[in-house]
């Protein structure tokens, strides 16, 4: 382990040295450390490379840019406190993000993102990143901008979600755009993976006050109602998160928006759909479905005046 710490001591020490060749090979092989040695990120931490790392999100070099992206990325897994506590180093995951269309290369832009997704599985770091709001607007634009690459936007809407999973952020996220861009990358984009992730987003937008107004702007509510239609071949990944996004507004709206979601048309397909999260989606899926029907049924025992024994069923079982 001594010599390992003397290793490691070494390579950081190079990354402030006059050379640039110098600084890249040392660069370079933390980076490969922090892959494939999950026991050395600490040292590397402890050594003093953060700030370096952060410094060279700066650089115009490709190669530089990427590997410190990469190497933060690596240390997130393992050191998220050195990272979160070193100051500016959100700063310098932002100026990357901000570069998307520019400077920044899509590795490192992936990276950034990445490290930011894995930065917000800390509790305690979500209101500290969301305040961030430079970060949040960068992120909304990786999804506006039309190329994209696609593993750019699913990394983005992967921190966007940590984000919005604390309430207090998602106000803000509101504010900057975020949800025209989540409806537009659903409706446009149709891969699987990203409308999936969007939609995951949407669900945690939509459970706050000014969810209500976005949503009507972006003409969501429909949106989500046409996602739950099993003919629409909407995953059972979306249709949940769709059954999630119709239940928070709901909640958060009131009956205005319980009666503006019925207004939308929902009924048949879409509630063939929330019937089949009810009873094949994941547990919390199934708990969301039920109270999506009970809510939208209005505790009348017949949705939207006809009968169905399915329906009937599962909301006996709920109320059982």
């Amino acid at each position: 382990m001594e010599v390992k710490r003397r290793t490691i001591r070494t390579l950081v020490g190079k990354l402030s040295s006059v050379s640039e060749q110098t600084r890249a090979e040392a660069l370079s092989e933390l980076r490969l450390i922090t892959k494939h040695d999950a026991e050395s990120r600490p040292l590397i931490a402890d050594a003093g490379a953060v700030p370096y790392l952060a410094e060279t999100l700066f650089s115009t070099s490709h190669a530089a840019q990427e590997d410190a992206a990469a190497t933060i990325l690596n240390l997130s897994i393992s050191c998220r406190h050195p990272l979160i506590s070193t100051r500016g180093l959100l700063d310098a995951l932002s100026h990357a993000l901000s570069h998307h269309r520019s400077s920044t290369s899509a590795a490192a832009v992936q990276s950034s993102a990445a490290a930011l997704h894995s930065l917000l599985v800390v509790d305690e770091y979500r209101p500290i990143v969301g305040s961030k709001r430079d970060i949040i607007y960068s992120l909304v634009d990786i999804l506006k901008t039309p190329n994209s690459p696609p593993r750019s936007v699913k990394d983005a809407l992967k921190a966007l979600f940590g984000i919005a999973l604390y309430p207090l952020n998602r106000g803000s996220m509101i504010e900057l755009g975020v949800v025209p861009a989540l409806f537009s990358l659903v409706v446009k984009d149709g891969r699987v993976g990203i409308v999936e992730d969007a939609t995951a987003v949407v669900a945690q937008v939509a459970g706050c006050e000014e969810g209500e107004e976005a949503f009507r702007r972006a003409s969501g509510n429909g949106v989500l109602v046409d996602l739950l239609d099993p003919a629409t071949g909407s995953s059972l990944r979306t249709m949940e998160n769709a059954v999630a996004a119709l239940l928070n507004l709901g909640r958060c709206g009131g009956e205005k928006v319980v009666r503006e979601i019925r207004e939308t048309g929902i009924g048949g397909g879409a509630v063939d759909g929330i019937a089949e999260v009810a009873e094949s989606g994941s547990a919390k899926g199934k708990a969301k479905a039920v109270a999506l029907l009970e809510m939208i049924d209005g505790g009348t025992g017949t949705l939207f005046g006809f009968q169905d024994s399915r329906l009937d069923s599962l909301l006996n079982k709920s109320s059982s």
